[in-house]
């Protein structure tokens, strides 16, 4: 049976209950934008990407992320690979670039990317400053290769990748900057029962009671692979501002700084050593 592009987002949005995903799901099969989907509602889809569609819509009905489905994600406006092995990124790890961007001490700087996962921060710092050392590291090694993988994409020579549960295998050097998206969630927060984080792995988001464990070793830890005035920079929770300012004042860190989302929210918080 035929099917045209308007009449399949019309089922999707039915099944899904929203427009968007439809929209995506099926863009990125026809490798076509929103706009070519409404400029054109009565063009036949073919039958093989049109079973293909189904198959995403299905997937999606049952609550796989959009970014698992297309297996990529945009990151501060770059293209990266993404599998159930790797976290998502989320615009709001964007504020650790920003950051970075605006304390690097020179073009030259070496810096740490502690549980690098897809590789976003680490390849995104390479790519837009190609004189910097950059290291990352993961103790997972199928979410080292995606980084791996996404380093490829942009032939990258500037970066290095290191099998390593945070500090273990990192032979002492000091870096400039080291920075951060550990987990941080809470092991019982309901949150990990809702939207997407349902799909992504534990590993990459539970942290002990408290949401801290990884945290706290983290900052008790980087002091010892610093430079002297080098900088420590850690994704955190929403609400866990005061908890992480004071694991850096107890490892001895000094000028501490939370930084806001857009969304007005704590999300991040760097110090120097």
């Amino acid at each position: 049976m035929s099917v045209t592009i308007k009449h399949a987002l019309q089922d999707a949005h039915h099944v899904l209950g929203e427009p968007r995903s439809g929209e995506i799901l099926l863009g990125f099969i026809l490798r076509q934008t929103r706009a070519y989907l409404y400029t054109y509602p009565d063009k036949i889809i073919p039958e093989d990407k049109h079973q293909r569609f189904q198959n995403l819509k299905t997937k999606r009905a049952q609550g796989v992320p959009i970014a698992y489905l297309l297996g990529e994600k945009e990151f501060y406006s770059l293209r990266f690979k993404v599998t159930p092995d790797t976290l998502i990124p989320r615009p709001e790890t964007e504020l650790l670039i920003d950051t970075v961007l605006e304390i690097l001490p020179s073009e030259q700087a070496k810096v740490l990317d502690l549980g690098t996962g897809s590789g976003v921060i680490a390849i995104t710092l390479a790519k837009l400053r190609p004189h910097l050392q950059v290291m990352a590291t993961d103790f997972s090694a199928p979410a080292l290769q995606v980084a791996k993988d996404n380093a490829k994409q942009y032939d990258l020579t500037n970066i290095e990748f290191l099998l390593s549960h945070w500090f273990d295998s990192i032979a002492p050097q000091a870096f400039d900057i080291i920075v951060s998206n550990p987990p941080y969630i809470a092991d019982r927060d309901p949150h990990l029962k809702q939207g997407d984080v349902r799909f992504e792995p534990e590993t990459a988001l539970q942290s002990g009671a408290e949401g801290l464990d990884d945290l706290k070793q983290i900052i008790k830890l980087a002091p010892a692979y610093l430079v002297s005035g080098g900088s420590l920079l850690v994704e955190h929770g929403f609400d866990q501002a005061d908890a992480v300012q004071a694991l850096f004042k107890t490892a001895g860190f000094h000028k501490i700084s939370t930084v806001k989302d857009l969304a007005g929210l704590a999300r991040m918080t760097w110090a120097n050593k």
